[in-house]
This record gives structure tokens, sequence and C-alpha cells, in this order.
């Protein structure tokens, strides 16, 4: 009952997600159709190059659908933050079945059926368009079948670098641990896959009774790939320079203050806001806002300096922000004036450990680590001024590496004792929520990490309003505030937009 009261109270933006989701399954499957036929045939009909096609198609298919995707970021005209990307992705995942049962479908013909054609005298062109493909076409459309299947699984990934579709909610729902939203996006996406395996199901039963035959399916075929090519020229070819682009890291603090700088620049008036919220972390938003593909995004002084652009971190607040505006400014990217709270790492434990083992400090983990397991987020663990630093600074050695996880479970899996130790943020409300206690950096190893909005040069200039709209939040944000935030859409699953809403009301923002 609760998801479907979450569909019929975002049914507008529900409708729009299972859109999304369709033409990206729609328009890679039929790119992954008019590359991956022409391949199989080519395939079947000249072996060598058969196997090397075939060694390319299953390698596309081995790497993680994740890993693909950051693999294809950062490359020149077909990466990006957006559907390019993921559209590129989806088609080289839909190619392998596609064409291993176009070279099935034309290895299995009867060997006498060819024999006539040749007898006949008909050339191989003949023998192909006449003979081979027709009687491989139901094999093909299993392929089809068993490519759009997996198409609308993988669709969902497509959310993390900003392409839309239901993986939208996917992530909103992780990024909250709310069960609900992550089921309002993973039952319509269960429900097309089903939807689609029925309706080629279907088509390959008419065409095993003969009441489609191989040249009509040939036809509809060819006209979907037609349209398929008109909806990616239409939709995605569009011109975005006349929007305003807010994007956000995949967790709950990073979607509110791209909801509340969106928000801000959507009450200036005059400017349509897009936004892409709940992105694949600091590389993915980084590498976005460098290219112009997003406009303003909020990141952290620390993680600026040390994660991004790889430069020690000055442990003073106005110097790590200084420091971090030189270092944009000769990127093309414009840092303003903080939000007025900094959410640095801390070091968590179960509070009643923390009691019973006289914990106060991060030093004092030494005596526990051997017989503890520590748990951290992805790029926690990867940072320079993350987990290597950390055990480096204060001579920690656990009992096992630690277990890497997404940063929406992590506190969740320490509070139910899957780990022992984690690095949260300082202002997270799942740490009271939750009964954690946080640890003191008594070596002050973690850098300043003060909440600042960045936004592309170019861009500032084309909308004078937006550098003002989000300068307005300079200093309006305190630690509290963003706790409670944090804890409205964490610890009472409210929707970050209603949350930031809220606050920039109180903050006498919302009529700006």
């Amino acid at each position: 009952m609760s998801v479907w009261r979450f569909w019929l109270t975002h049914r507008s933006e529900l409708r729009v997600l299972i859109e999304q989701h369709v033409l990206l399954v729609f328009v890679s499957t039929m790119a992954a159709i008019a590359v991956g036929i022409p391949a199989g045939v080519a395939a079947a009909r000249r072996p060598r190059i058969g196997r090397a096609i075939l060694a390319i198609a299953n390698a596309a298919q081995t790497v993680p659908s994740l890993a693909l995707l950051g693999f294809l970021l950062p490359l020149r005209l077909i990466g990006g933050i957006g559907p390019r990307t993921a559209l590129i992705a989806l088609a080289l995942y839909a190619l392998l079945p596609i064409v291993r049962t176009t070279v099935t479908g034309i290895s299995t013909v009867d060997p006498a059926v060819v024999e006539a054609g040749i007898a006949m005298g008909m050339t191989d062109r003949q023998l192909l368009w006449l003979v081979q493909l027709p009687l491989a076409v139901p094999s093909i459309v299993a392929g089809i079948r068993v490519a759009t299947v997996i198409g609308v699984g993988t669709a969902t990934i497509a959310a993390a670098i900003g392409a839309g579709g239901l993986g939208e909610y996917i992530f909103r729902g992780l990024a909250m641990v709310d069960t609900t939203t992550i089921l309002a996006g993973a039952i319509p996406a269960a429900a097309l896959a089903l939807g689609a395996d029925g309706v080629l199901a279907w088509i390959e039963r008419l065409m095993q009774r003969g009441r489609l035959t191989a040249a009509s399916a040939a036809r509809v075929l060819a006209a979907a790939i037609v349209v398929a090519g008109i909806a990616a020229i239409a939709l995605y070819g569009a011109s975005r320079h006349e929007r305003v682009v807010v994007g956000s890291k995949n967790f709950t603090e990073q979607v509110i203050l791209g909801e509340l700088v969106a928000q801000a620049i959507e009450s200036e008036g005059g400017v349509e806001v897009a936004r892409k919220l709940n992105l694949g972390g600091t590389f993915v938003c980084d590498r976005g806002i460098r290219a112009g593909e997003l406009d303003v995004y909020v990141e952290y002084t620390g993680t600026a300096v040390s994660a991004v652009f790889h430069q020690p971190v000055p442990r003073d607040p106005r110097a790590a922000f200084e420091r971090a505006r030189e270092l944009y400014a000769d990127a093309g990217v414009t840092v303003l004036d903080p939000l007025g709270f900094n959410n640095t790492f801390a070091i968590l434990v179960r509070s009643r450990d923390a009691q019973a083992r006289s914990l106060r400090t991060i030093e004092d983990l030494r005596g526990v680590a051997p017989s503890w397991t520590p748990g951290f987020g992805y790029e926690f663990i990867q940072r320079d001024d993350g987990y290597p630093g950390l055990v480096r600074t204060y001579g920690l050695q656990f009992a096992a590496q630690p277990h890497a996880m997404d940063l929406s479970l992590i506190y969740r899996a320490l509070a139910d004792r899957q780990v022992d130790v984690i690095a949260g943020d300082a202002t997270s409300a799942m740490i009271d929520a939750l009964q954690l206690t946080p640890l003191e950096d008594n070596r002050r190893y973690f850098p300043p990490y003060d909440a600042v909005p960045v936004i592309h040069a170019s861009r500032a200039g084309a909308h004078p309003g937006l550098e003002e709209a989000a300068a307005a939040l300079a200093g309006r944000v305190n630690e509290d505030a963003m706790r409670r935030m944090n804890y409205a859409a964490d610890g009472e699953h409210r929707a970050p937009a209603a949350v930031a809403r809220e606050f920039l009301r109180s903050a006498g923002l919302a009529s700006r």
C-alpha cells in the first residue's frame, strides 16, 4: 500500500521516468539490432572474421555495467553525463545475444535447403536474403527478446550518470535507505521486462505458427530502427543552452543540497532548471562541471583539493577554501562562498562499544583494530584523504580489509554489526538515530570540508541570475540545519525536494 500511495503522489514524475526508461531501452536495442544482425551475418559467412566479432561482443558483455559507464564517461564525443553514454553502454550489452542468435540461425539452416538454392542458380546475395535470413528470423527474434529483457534491467544504472529512467527511484531509495522508494522503481522496471518478454514471445509464437512471415517481421523491424533513430535525434540531440543543469552526488545530503540550489535558482524566475541528482560520486560530478554538462553542484573544500586536484589540503578552513578556489579557477570553474557548515568525515562506532571499551578518539581504535572489521564507502577507500592515510596516520591494523559498500548502507551495516567501525558524515542524521558515536580526530587527520557551490564559469555569464541565486545561500545552512534536513529525509522519509522547500521558506529565500 505504501508503494501504491507513493505512485499516486508521484504519478507525473513516474510517467516521465517510465517514458525515459522505455526510450533508453528501445533506442539502444534498435541500435544493437542495426549493428548486431549485419555483424552476425558476417560472422556466420566468414568464420575467421566471426571469431573476432564474437570475441569483441563477449568482452563487452563481461565488463560490469558501472565499470563500462566509467570507461565511457571521460571519452570525447561518446562519453559525458546524460543519455548518450547510457545508450552506448546499453547497446553494447545488447549486442552479444543478437550477434550470437544471428550466427546460430544462419548456421543451422538445413544444408539441403542451401544446396537446393545453389542448384536453382541463386547468387550468394540471393541465398542470404531469400533463404538463410528468412529461416533465421525466429532465432534472431529470440536474441532480440533476450537483449530487450537485459536492457530493461541494466537501464536502471543509467540514473547514475544523469540519464533518467526508473533507476532514479532506486538510487534515491538507496540514498534514503527507503524500501518504498526502491520498490517504486524496481517494480515498474520488472513489469516492463516481463511485458517486453511477453510481447516478443507472442511474436515468436506467431512466426512459428506461420501467422507472421519473416518478410513482415523484417519490415516492422526496419521501421522500428528508423523510429528509434528519429527519437534519439529528437529527444537527446536537442540543445540545453536555455536551461540550467544542477547536479549532486549520490547520498542524501547532496540530493538535498542539489534541491536547495535548484529551487533557489527557480525562485529567481526566467530560467528553466534541469536536475541531474544522485550522480555516481565526486568524479562524475567533477567530470560534468568541467565539461559543461553540469552548471552547478555543491562540493566540499577538502574533497576538491585532495580528491579532485590531488593537492595537500591546508588545515585552516579559510586557507582550504582559497586553495580550492584557485585550483578550480584554472579549470574554468567558479567557487562561491561556503554555505555555512563543515561536513568532515566522522569515524563512527556503536555507542555501546564506545562505552564498554572506553573509545573516545580515533587513536583509541589501535587496541581493538586487530579484532575489528571496518566498512567504508567506495570513494573513501580510494581517496588520498581516506582509508590509506587514516591507517597510516593512526597506525591502525584491522583484522581484515575494509568492506566496501554504498554510503547509504554503511550506517545500518554498523548498527547491525556487519562491520565494527565506519567513516560517515559529521552531519548525518543516522548518527543519533542509530545510536552511533563519533570518535575525536585527535591528530587532525581530516581536513576541513566546507560545502561550497561550484559553477561552470561560462554558464554563470550566460545566466546572470544563476550565481546570485546560489550565492544567496552562503552562510545560511549551518550544521544543525543540515543535520535536521538529513533526518527529515533519512529518518522521516520525506522527499528531499519538500525538505529543501521548507528550509528555503523558513530562511526567507523562497520568495526570491
